[in-house]
This record gives C-alpha cells, structure tokens and sequence, in this order.
C-alpha cells in the first residue's frame, strides 16, 4: 500500500471518513482507492467477536471462542510467560475470524479494591502491570495482529465514568498510572492505544493534546493510531488537533462532517487530518500484509492450555498444618454452588461466549471420594438453612471440606462500582458452619478483586483463584490434590477493612470531580509507609515446598544514576517437591525531604526449581529504580544517597538486603533565595552560606549578649543549669533552623539592616 500516494488522490471528504467507524466494529472503507475496512474486536482475555447486533457491554451474543484467565489472575502468576502463551492463543484466534486489533490489554491502575472493572485490570503496582502488559502484547502481535492497550489514563473507576475528571498531580501520573502505558509502549509497541472516557486535569482524554501527542507520542515513540473508548469523543475536531486518530463507534457521518466543514472554515489544519489517516492507513497495511485467514484454531488445545495456565495463577494464601495438598484417600466434601457452576469471568465488554466450562465438579467426575452439596445460591444474599444444614451434614461425613465460594456475577462488572468489600452474607455464614463441623476446611476463591475474610482464622486452608477462565475447575483440581504446586502471588494488597485503603475518604469523587488526594500512596505503597495491619500484603503466597534466598551481590558497592546495577541472588529448593518461586526485587530509597514510598517494586524473576536445586537469578536496575519525578525539572531524578536492594517475599517480608552509594548527576532546581529563606533550606547554597557568614556572626553576637544581660543561670543549681543549658541549646538549634534570614534583622538588635541583608541576596540570586 502506497500510503502517501493514497493520501494524495483521497478528497476531504474521504480522509474525514477513515476517521470514524463504518459500524460498531469496523473502519470504514474506501472503495475507490482499494482500502479495505478492518474489523476491531473486544479482548483482552479472549476473542468477543459480534457479527451482528453490535453493543460493547456483552449483552448480545458473540461467537463461541475460549475464554483465559482473566487479568487479575494472570498477574497472580508474576509471569512474563503466562501473558506471552495467551497472547499467541488469542493472536491465533484473530486471525482465523479475521479481525485487525483485539482491544486489549487493558492496565489502568488498582486505585481501589471496588472499582467494577479490577478483574480486567493486572495491579495495584505499575513496574509489575507494565511488564506484563508488554509480554501479552509481544505474543498477540507476534501472530501479526495489533492490540489495543487501554485505557489511556487515570482511569480507575467505573462511578461516572464518561463524564468524571480524574484530578491528578504530575508526579503521581508519571510515578502510578503512567508507566504502565509507557513500559508497554517501549518494550512491546502496540499497534493501538485507547483513550479513556474520563477527564483528566479538566480535559476529556479525546481531546486531550499533552496525554496523546505530548506524551504519548513525542515522549514515549508511539508510532500507531489513537483509538476512542466506545462513545469516549465528547469534541471530535478538537479531538483530531489533539492526537485522536479513530472515534468508535461510528457517528453515522456527523463527525465526518464537523470535520469537514472545520478544515474548510480554518479551524482544523488539514495536516491533523491527513496525519490521522496515515497513522490508521499504516496499521490497515500492517493487518492486510500479514492476513492468515487460515490460521487454524483449535478450542480444545487452548482450553487446555487455559487450565494449566489457570493452575499457574493461584495463590496459597493458607495451608495450616499443611492441609494441602489433598491425598487420593481422603473422602472429601465439595460445596459451594461455584464448584457446580464455576465464576470463572468478569461482566461487561470483555465477556467470552465460552465453548466449553469446566467446573471443579466436572473435574472430579468419577472420583468416589467426593460428596458434593450447594451450600447457598447466588439468587439469595441471605442465607438458607436447609442448604447450610445439608453442608453441613456432608462435610461432617469428610476428611476434609473444600467450600468454592466466591463474589456473584453481579457483584464486579463493567459499568458500576461495588460499594464494599462483602462476600454475600450466605457464603460467609456457610463457611463458618461448615469449619464448625469440620477443622479441616479450605475454601477456594473465584472474585475478581479482595474480599474481606471474617472467617479467616476459622478454615485451615484458603486459596485465591481470581476468575481463572473456562478451564479454571480443572485448574482448581490440580492445585488442590498436589498435581500443580501453587506459585501464583498476590497483585494487590488485601486490606482488612475497605476503611483501610488510602482512597477510602475521596474515591469516586464528588459529583464529577475525583481528586486522587493519596497521590503515589497507591497500595503497598500506602500500606507499608503507615505501618497499616493487612489482610495479606502485595506480593504475598506461599507454595507446597521451601525456598531459601542466599549470596545477595551488586556489582558495585556504588554508581552514578547513569550506570546500570548488576544485582544477583542464589534461590535454592529446600523443600521435597519441585515448584516455582517469585523473586521480587524492591528498592528502598534514601531520606532526601521527598515523600517517597518504603520501597517500590523493581524487579520480578520466576523461576521453576527441583527438590535440592539452586539457581541464580540476575536483575539489571537504571536510572528509573532509584528516580522519583521532580515536578520542577519535570523529569526523573535521582537524589544522591544510599539506595537498599532488597530481595523478598512480599512487601512485608524481605529476606535480604544490600546498600547501594547512587550519586545524582542532575542538580535539582532551586528557589530564588528570599528575605523568608529559612535557615535549614539555605544549607542547600554553600556559596550563600559563606556570602551571609558575617552577618550570621553580628547576629548571633547580638543575641549572646542580651542571654548574659538576662542572667538565666542566676541562682541556679549546678544541675539545674545544665538541664537547662542543654535545653535552651536544642532550642537554640531549632529556632535557628526554622528561622527565615530576615531574622539576621530581627534579632541583631541594629547590628545588621535589612537593606545589607537585601543586597547580599540580590546579588547571589544573579550569580
């Protein structure tokens, strides 16, 4: 396709046209010229393509396809090769239906533990969101097929979501909810990115020139084409000046038209348009080169491949006594509706018309050891009796109860919120009971997002499955009876109490106004800096074997922000089974009069290790692991000082440490020096310490004097006075730290005037 010649015989008309879509899914063609319409399609977990009668909350049909695990489980796994495996699956799937772009991954930001959307969304931690993103992306493009990264930015609530301003400092979009996009759009170069449907600082997304072209693409290198969330475009020509290439779906020419008639009245530069339509062009010409309509698709081998990739995902978040794994003697009583009727998805625009679903019960079909009874309904919040006593009879009968319970469909969707953080009340009283007639009780997790667990010291036994997809019953057999050793971590923090989240007091906002006031406190980083009680902590879970970590090494006790660090650990099996470890890599920074977090997570390795075995991992660290964002550079910076490497487990459980000396080599922006400069700040300015000396000394000579005139010691005892004596120094020390230098006038009792004071400051803000 010879771009440029197209652009170039294209009317107005015909370059307006590209820049909406024929239907709900498609882009329009251009007969005349041979450009072909493509077709763009739900994800990020599977395939939602809809032929006919078109809606992007998945209330109409779309064809049967495989549904994968589901965000929030995926980053359970901390895998790189998880995402990997299910973006060649899907890119097979596009294209055998020959579509162009599956809208997808999606990586806004857990903000809060209830926005409707988490189970479509990776973590509460942009370092481990990003490079998982960027391994989904690699695979599905590795097929040829472009994906949609979203939803470009500050996305973080379902709650008004088309008409609500994500009011947002600079240092905490570049620190939280920006680097996702950004590591993605470096290492994996999406061919598309969405915009979110918010306002951010005032500006809906659509429009919005720093995020999509300052940013986005002058910034960060993206090549491809801006695409709009479904019915996102609030002003469509101002949406072309900003960077907004595509709106979807398509406005039946209205648009067209506003943008038509724009360009003619000198309102709209054509360049905007013909820019759009070459960025669109060039992913159609991507699509169209590389078409394999024969690509075969086989279900069965990726439901399949979804439940071992599903059994990768959970996580053990308690095995008392090492109730698990379960043994092949044991009878076991199996409960919960969700064993019957697995929860293995999320609602709304990325709902699969699944082929096929395997529940736990059908995992377990012929197995004789297992009685199986409902327990509650997902109907009925409240509790029934006649279902809990039947529970209860059956795990009295067990060796061990295993309760699949979990959050109902209408809990978590796309489109609204959830207002707690309950499991339905039936559930919780069922598990309760249930533990009460039998000790050795373990309950199994299908929720997209945390729950409260008031019953958590009552069962022996928990595992978090997330919504593990179409095959997650089988998945849940394997971890259970020990044919897959659960390796699966925690995304995000589990608080106790919803109260207990940083954004408690602000998220949703007031009216359409939502102000992140915990600023880069997001998560752990919140959690751990206050020291807050956790139900379980990011990064958390544990495994059937043991792990010891050893021989932590830098490759340098010190570095300047412009070299990379080397840093290496020895990770060792200690235990009598072979599993997989996640080594997490947090950087802890010096005090430097920033608020920074206690740590922050830098690296993540997994790895498989057999009984006895030792491996050694390596991580490389940059600038970036030991920056925050200054807000007067408006870049990254690196404060001089000692940087603590630490090897752990989770946020809260680090096993070793090593110091690191890293020295700035960018000087921050100072402030002019002012009559109202304090002390403490001007021991920033040695050369302003040494200009002002003199009169320090007039200062303080002035002040000595009228101490001995005022006889504070007079008639003091020996002790008293020296109680007193270092009292009035630390006070002295204080006072003087605070003090803002037209104190040098103040109390030089005439000594030292205002103007001399002045002048010297004049002069060292001009050097």
């Amino acid at each position: 396709m010879d771009i440029e010649k197209l652009i170039s015989e294209m009317t107005l008309e015909e370059k307006a046209s590209l820049l909406s879509g024929d239907d709900f899914w498609h882009t329009k063609a251009v007969e005349r010229l041979g450009i072909p319409r493509t077709m763009l399609s739900d994800g990020p977990h599977g395939l939602r393509k809809q032929d006919q009668g078109g809606d992007h909350l998945g209330v109409n049909d779309s064809i049967k396809a495989v549904c994968f695990p589901a965000a929030s489980a995926t980053a359970a796994s901390f895998d790189r090769e998880v995402l990997r495996k299910i973006g060649e699956g899907i890119g097979d799937a596009c294209q055998h239906e020959d579509l162009s772009v599956i809208l997808g991954p999606a990586v806004n930001i857990k903000r809060s533990p209830v926005c409707g959307r988490n189970f479509e969304y990776f973590s509460e931690d942009p370092y481990l969101a990003g490079e998982l993103a960027a391994a989904l992306i690699q695979g599905v493009q590795s097929r040829n097929i472009g994906t949609c990264i979203k939803h470009f930015a500050a996305n973080s609530q379902e709650h008004r979501r088309m008409s609500s301003d994500s009011v947002v400092d600079e240092r905490t979009l570049r620190e939280i909810y920006f680097p996702a996009f950004e590591t993605a759009v470096k290492k994996a170069k999406p061919w598309t990115v969405m915009c979110s449907y918010n306002r951010l600082n005032g500006e809906f997304a659509s429009q919005h020139h720093w995020l999509l072209t300052e940013v986005l693409r002058n910034e960060w290198g993206f090549d491809g084409y801006v695409v709009s969330d479904w019915g996102a475009v609030s002003d469509r020509v101002k949406g072309v000046a900003a960077g907004l290439d595509l709106e979807m779906p398509g406005s039946g020419r209205t648009n067209d038209i506003r943008i038509v008639n724009a360009v003619k009245d000198g309102k709209l530069d054509e360049k905007n348009v013909d820019e759009s339509v070459r960025r669109i062009l060039a992913i159609i010409d991507r699509y169209e080169s590389n078409r394999r309509p024969d690509t075969p698709w086989d279900m069965e081998a990726q439901h399949d491949l979804a439940r071992e990739l599903a059994a990768e995902c959970m996580v053990l978040l308690k095995n008392e006594d090492g109730v698990l794994p379960i043994s092949s003697a044991e009878k076991v009583a199996v409960i919960g509706k969700f064993a019957a009727a697995a929860r293995y998805q999320g609602g709304g625009s990325s709902h699969i018309n699944s082929f096929k679903v395997e529940s736990l019960l059908d995992a377990l079909e012929g197995n004789e050891n297992i009685i199986y009874a409902q327990g509650y309904d997902t109907v009925n919040e409240e509790p029934d009796e006649i279902m809990i006593t039947q529970a209860v009879a059956a795990a009295a009968k067990a060796d061990k109860a295993v309760i699949v319970a979990g959050l109902p469909d209408s809990f978590e969707s796309e489109g609204y919120d959830r207002t707690h953080m309950r499991m339905p009340n039936c559930q919780n009283e069922l598990i309760r009971r249930v533990a009460q007639a039998n000790p050795n009780t373990i309950v199994i997790l299908y929720n997209g997002s945390p729950i409260e667990m008031p019953w958590i010291n009552e069962v022996k036994g928990v595992i978090e499955a997330y919504l593990g997809g179409q095959a997650v019953g089988g998945a849940t057999k394997a971890v259970l009876w020990g044919d897959v050793n659960p390796s699966g971590r925690l995304p995000e923090t589990f608080p106790v109490h919803l109260e207990d989240n940083p954004s408690y007091l602000t998220y949703g906002g007031e009216g359409n106004t939502a102000v992140y006031s915990e600023g880069v406190f997001v998560g752990y980083r919140y959690y751990d800096k206050k020291k807050v009680n956790v139900l379980f902590p990011f990064g958390y879970g544990l495994s059937y074997t043991a792990f010891t970590y050893s021989n932590l090494t830098v490759s340098a006790p010190s570095i300047k922000d412009t070299d990379t660090l080397t840093v290496t650990v020895d990770v060792t099996n200690t235990g009598e089974i072979a599993g997989k470890e996640v080594i997490q890599l947090y950087v802890q920074p010096p005090v430097c009069g920033v608020f920074r977090p206690v740590r922050e997570l830098k690296g993540v390795e997994k790895i498989s290790l057999a009984p006895g075995e030792t491996k050694r991992v390596a991580f490389t660290l940059e600038k970036r692991a030991f920056a925050y964002w200054n807000q007067d550079l408006h870049d990254w910076f690196v404060p001089t000082g000692a940087y603590t490497i630490e090897i752990g487990r989770s946020s809260r459980d680090i096993e070793l440490t090593r110091t690191v000396e890293v020295t700035g080599t960018v000087s921050a922006p100072t402030e002019p020096l002012t009559v109202n400069t304090i002390f403490m700040d001007l021991q920033k300015y040695p050369k302003a310490m040494e200009a002002l000396k003199p009169l320090f000394g007039k200062a303080m000579g002035a002040i000595s004097n009228s101490e001995e005139k005022s006889g504070f010691e007079e008639n003091a005892s020996e002790e008293s006075a020296a109680a007193k004596e270092a009292i009035s120094e630390e006070m002295g020390d204080a006072m003087m730290r605070y003090m803002p230098l037209r104190g040098i006038v103040s109390f030089s009792g005439g000594f030292v005037s205002y103007d001399q004071l002045q002048e010297i400051i004049d002069k060292l803000n001009q050097e």
